[in-house]
């Protein structure tokens, strides 16, 4: 009952959608990728929201539904199995379509490929006048829903065939699968990453620290080579030399909807960091948190723990790592690989999960000393919470399904704040927690 009310749902939001774009005609940023999705659409907002009426997807909205309430710039109900919950939602959709709204000129939007047929679906009747697609992995998230990995690359190359003509494809110069859907489009193509051939160059990347030598932000420089000039750029609460190619491709959409490039350097002053992406949170005893709990995947984990190691200024190097879900038959090599990494990149490893276990093995055979053990992240944030100490980086990573949040919410100097700066923390993850109380 539960599927065909779904089903139908989302049958009506997207006719609402369809019609929408027909008479309001925004011009649409679509954003791809295995990681840093949200990441980039959130830095594309920052970049371009001053000077442009502009909406984006709201978190991480980027499924069958999520898709269409981000066009309709309704909010997703608490209880997603309520009738009345959802027959507002529609009837807004109804009022949209009727009567005249200031409705935003561009949209960023946000596509995932959980299933085979995901993104060639939505861009039969979603065209962007831009296409941005991040990175891709030989393992990426997602995977055991689809035959194999080539699989999951093709379902991403859609966005670059669904571009709209004049139209501008956005590719991560630095990932070879990601370059090569150059080939899929006639259309203009900019390109991003460290390479020196790209369009928008990353150079000079370092960690920044407060007074007391605790990491603070990152800093960078850019070479735009349209005017072949260098500016550099500040990003405050968040940490990762791959956090910056979401702020390079913002600059490389901003060039390509002709707007002023180093203007919207500048607004990344005042960028607020996407919680659960590598964000820097206060921890107590004069510790700092680096809350990576939105999801985890493999190349998102390495870049993460590899983050960790470059913080030589701390005085222990603790990693929180849950279980990566949704690799099939990847799952036991993957962990593996993690806990040998752990090993090279942290003082401390503690595991959440029954594969996790796998890493903390693997991390124990590569000569880790400090290994723990959890099934439940409530545990493992008990455990952290009685040892950290001043001037500790602790790097907190799970899927979704482990809920690691728990553990910064125990660590964080200030758990007030958590509803503002941690994942997970709207109703309807409050009501899923109840439920399992």
């Amino acid at each position: 009952m539960k599927d065909l009310f779904k089903k139908a749902v989302v049958s009506i939001l997207v006719l609402e959608s369809k019609m929408v774009l027909k008479k309001y005609k925004p011009k649409i940023v679509a954003v791809t990728g295995t990681v840093g999705k949200t990441s980039t659409k959130d830095a594309i907002y920052t970049a371009l929201s001053k000077s442009l009426s502009i909406r984006k997807a709201r978190k991480s909205q980027n499924s069958d539904i999520g898709l269409p309430l981000t066009i309709l710039g309704t909010k997703n109900p608490t209880n997603s199995t309520s009738a009345r919950e959802w027959l507002e939602v529609l009837i807004e959709g109804v009022k949209l379509i009727l009567f005249p709204n200031h409705y935003p000129e561009w949209l960023v939007l946000e596509l995932g490929a959980d299933h085979p047929g995901d993104i060639e679906s939505a861009t039969k009747w979603v065209r962007p006048d831009v296409s941005v697609i991040t990175k891709l992995s030989k393992v990426p998230v997602h995977v055991e829903f689809f035959a194999s990995v080539e699989e999951v690359i093709k379902e991403k190359g859609y966005l670059a065939q669904a571009l709209k003509s004049p139209g501008t494809l956005i590719l991560n110069a630095d990932d070879e699968d990601v370059v090569s859907f150059k080939d899929l489009t006639s259309e203009k193509v900019l390109y991003f990453g460290e390479a020196s051939t790209a369009d928008i160059v990353l150079e000079n990347y370092a960690v920044s620290y407060d007074s007391r030598d605790l990491p603070d932000g990152i800093m960078f420089d850019v070479y735009y080579r349209a005017q072949d000039s260098r500016f550099p750029v500040m990003l405050k609460g968040t940490l990762g030399r791959h956090l910056v190619y979401p702020i390079l491709a913002a600059l490389a959409v901003t060039e390509a909807t002709g707007e002023n490039v180093l203007a919207a350097a500048k607004t990344f002053r005042t960028h607020e960091p996407t919680p659960g992406r590598m964000r820097i949170i206060e921890g107590e005893r004069g510790s700092v948190i680096i809350d990576d709990t939105y999801n985890s995947s493999p190349v998102a984990l390495e870049e993460a723990l590899l983050t960790l190691n470059s913080l030589h200024k701390s005085k222990r190097k603790i990693a929180v790592l849950g279980d990566m879900l949704e690799l099939g038959k990847f799952s036991i090599d993957e962990h593996k690989k993690a806990g040998v990494l752990a090993a090279e990149c942290s003082d401390m490893l503690v595991t959440i999960g029954q594969r996790s276990k796998y890493a903390a093995e693997a991390a124990r055979q590569s000569g880790l000393g400090e290994v723990r053990e959890f099934d439940d992240s409530r545990e493992a944030g008990i455990f952290l919470k009685g040892i950290i100490e001043t001037g500790d980086a602790v790097l907190v990573k799970g899927s979704q399904g482990i809920r690691a949040e728990r553990v910064v919410e125990m660590l964080m100097k200030h758990p007030e704040e958590k509803e503002r700066l941690l994942v997970r923390q709207d109703q309807e993850w409050i009501q899923r927690d109840r439920k399992h109380k």
